[in-house]
């Protein structure tokens, strides 16, 4: 399960969106904390592991989720949100040259979004489904129709009704049942991840009785009367799967499995050949699957496979469609890495799950290709691949075996399938953005091998693509690999090495960072930006080798690839030496600290959201949500070499006394993926050795969490402040 600390874009895909640079504002409100905070000092923390001792003297910034959560916080709670606010003003106060820029920032990213806007419908067990926007409305309402001519539009959940009365409002996800008469749905109010799950009685529109606590966000219907879903530990690893009856309190609700295993978070779905129920079970390098029929919900769910060590495979119920075959078992596809670094596809009967010797090939393994996913459908099979950094998807044709590509141009791109929920169909929807392409919806035909566009997402105002352009570039690293890199810039911005730029970069857990459109960044290439993203070593951009050379023993890759990329923009002329930044979010933020400690003086700015900076101290606290799970990506500090490697690198530890670029760090006081004291430890021990002038900045969002704020246009404050940070740097404030 790669991403626990994941990532948080900093320029986010739309939602259906005296110093050269200016004088700063005095510190002196802050020179108190720039060093330690008076009447802390006995709040030092020393952290020994294998005869080793480290020092935190910001230790005690630490807050449990119950000090955060109480209704009277004490004293300690109290001292260490004043800090955060202290912090809050002081970023205020130093970007003060800047207001009127955020505002006009804040007031040009939303003039982009079309406020009134429906998503693409789509049909699903007889109903047709999609989510609409109203004007000034901050979330979606979810509609659905009957597919019968001249039925009425039903707004099932509108969650701006919603999330009245909260700071923060998430919809994790919503399922109806089988007879179309009920809706499950999951709300989060705090950014904390712990969804509460609700019943909505579709034909009243009454809310049911029925509430369940501390859960993933997801369920699985098996019947109109029966749903399973994941429920969350201390740590919030989803460890169990329970079983509801609606109209029974939560307290009698059945175990029906618990992983046990510290390194393996379980799921629960319907499968969509709606015959199973199916529970997945994944650490970082391993999953399994367990499943039930939904014809006997009661009973025992069973394994699809043993468990097996550095497995990692996903299973695809078909059922039997002639109808000589209905009600008779089916068969299942299996992406899978059994003999095969970037995957393969397998398939096998019903009763052959177990025994992988009866698994037949259907898709042999590649070495220049990485199967990411499949798509079944009754005569189709869709192939989400990915060669040379791009993603690909590609047609089988199961009668007669014929395949074909639907093939693109832009330089770089990303698509990806849609929802798809109807088996016995010959057409496919498809999702398509590139740099310079807004989020397109499109419908294929699976035999004629046409497509038709349902829907690009309008940028409101004088958006025109032509006015940009978008390269692909290969950047020699300094082993020898080849590191892609995407580009954008409007036409016309100079590439001789006057220009600034800001280079994005993740590098964990295999997530690819792909590139996407993004109407809120127009704001930074209008303006004589150039904007990159270095596919660096830890994603899977070129395979699973590529993940596999960025992690634990090799993370360091991920760094100096980054570096390296940088190097050659400057180099080739795509970047200002001096007007050079960097950003990354999360794991990414990890990737920022290591690159500010290993080359200061390269960046003019950096900007680090909810950075994952304190890896040894949080890897040795298993009280800690999400940790014991990360320990395949980054390794167990209990052991001595894993621990030495992680210290090499760790941004909180390898701060020394040297000119630190301007930062600005972003964090949510109730993270529940990198915990906000570690950034804030982290900006205090930044000021501390700081040898320059430059500016070390943090702002909590005390409403939220990892996400950031909620809401389409709420989240665009964050951006506007992230912009103006850099446009000031890089001497472009007006």
């Amino acid at each position: 399960m790669r991403g626990l600390f994941g990532h948080v874009p900093l320029f986010p895909p739309d939602r259906s969106c005296g110093h050269a640079y200016g004088r700063l504002p005095e510190r002196t409100f802050l020179d108190e904390r720039h060093h330690a905070t008076p009447g802390r000092a006995e709040a030092s923390s020393e952290l020994t592991a294998h005869g080793h001792t480290r020092t935190d003297q910001y230790h005690w910034l630490r807050l449990s989720e119950e000090q955060r959560n109480a209704p009277e916080p004490d004293a300690h709670t109290k001292e260490v949100v004043a800090h955060l606010e202290a912090e809050n003003a002081y970023c205020e106060a130093v970007l003060a040259p800047v207001k009127k820029l955020r505002e006009d920032l804040f007031k040009e990213l939303r003039a982009r979004i079309k406020e009134e806007d429906l998503s693409v419908p789509y049909r699903e067990n007889g109903y047709w489904y999609h989510s609409r926007f109203e004007e000034g409305k901050e979330y979606a309402i979810q509609v659905r129709r009957k597919d019968e001519p001249g039925a009425p539009e039903q707004d099932f959940l509108d969650e701006n009704k919603l999330a009245e009365g909260t700071t923060y409002y998430d919809l994790g996800d919503f399922e109806v049942s089988p007879g179309n008469s009920i809706v499950c749905f999951s709300e989060d109010r705090v950014g904390r991840r712990q969804y509460e799950l609700r019943f909505r009685d579709l034909n009243t529109g009454k809310d049911l009785p029925d509430v369940i606590t501390n859960t993933g966000g997801g369920c699985a219907w098996a019947d109109d009367r029966t749903v399973f879903y994941p429920r969350k530990d201390e740590t919030l690893r989803t460890y169990r799967i329970y079983r509801h009856e609606l109209g029974t309190p939560e307290s009698q609700d059945v175990l029906v499995f618990e992983e046990k295993d510290p390194a393996f978070s379980c799921d629960v779905y319907r499968s969509r050949s709606d015959r199973f129920v199916m529970i997945t079970t994944e650490s970082t390098t391993s999953s399994e699957h367990l499943m039930l029929s939904v014809d006997d919900p009661k009973g025992v769910f069973k394994p699809f496979l043993p468990r097996e060590e550095d497995h990692e495979h996903t299973v695809i119920h078909v059922p039997a469609f002639a109808e000589a075959t209905v009600g008779k078992p089916g068969k299942w596809y299996i992406v899978t890495n059994w003999k095969a670094l970037n995957f393969r596809l397998m398939e096998c009967a019903e009763g052959e799950t177990a025994d992988k010797r009866k698994w037949k090939e259907v898709i042999p393994h590649r070495a220049d290709v990485l199967l990411e996913d499949v798509d079944a459908f009754r005569d189709h099979l869709v192939l989400s691949e990915r060669s040379d950094g791009l993603t690909h998807l590609v047609v089988c044709r199961l009668s007669d075996g014929r395949q074909h590509e639907i093939t693109f141009n832009d330089p770089a791109y990303v698509c990806y399938t849609s929802i798809n929920p109807e088996w016995d169909t010959d057409k496919l929807r498809y999702g398509y953005t590139s740099l310079t392409t807004p989020s397109s919806v499109y419908e294929h035909d699976l035999n004629a091998a046409t497509d038709t566009l349902l829907k690009q997402q309008e940028v409101m105002g004088t958006f025109n693509a032509k006015d940009y352009a978008s390269e692909r570039v290969w950047v020699p690293a300094r082993d020898g690999a080849k590191v892609p890199a995407s580009i954008v810039y409007r036409k016309g911005t100079p590439l001789d090495g006057t220009s600034p730029l800001f280079l994005y970069g993740y590098g964990s857990y295999g997530v690819t960072i792909d590139p996407t459109f993004s109407s809120a960044r127009l704001s930074l290439l209008d303006r004589g930006f150039v904007y990159v993203i270095a596919h660096i070593r830890g994603g899977e951009d070129l395979g699973r080798e590529w993940y596999e050379t960025g992690r634990m023993e090799h993370k360091m890759n991920t760094f100096t690839d980054f570096i390296d990329c940088a190097d050659w923009l400057v180099k080739h002329k795509y970047a200002d030496p001096k007007r050079l930044f960097a950003g990354g979010g999360s794991a990414g933020g990890l990737l920022m600290g290591a690159v500010v400690n290993l080359r200061p003086e390269l960046w003019n700015g950096v900007i680090a959201d909810v950075p994952f900076v304190d890896v040894v101290t949080t890897m040795l606290d298993e009280s800690i949500p999400l940790t014991t799970g990360e320990f395949e990506e980054w390794g167990d500090p209990k052991e001595k070499e894993a621990y030495d490697r992680m210290l090499s690198y760790l941004p909180y530890d390898n701060v020394r006394d040297q000119a630190y670029p301007a930062m600005l760090v972003g964090t949510g006081f109730h993270d529940s993926q990198v915990q906000y004291w570690e950034p804030a430890k982290w900006v205090l021990r930044l000021r501390e050795h700081q040898q320059g002038d430059a500016p070390i900045l943090m702002h909590t969002n005390m409403e939220a969490g990892h996400g950031g704020a909620s809401g389409r246009f709420e989240m665009l404050k964050d951006v506007a402040r992230n912009y103006a940070f850099l446009l000031w740097r890089a001497g472009l404030a007006k």
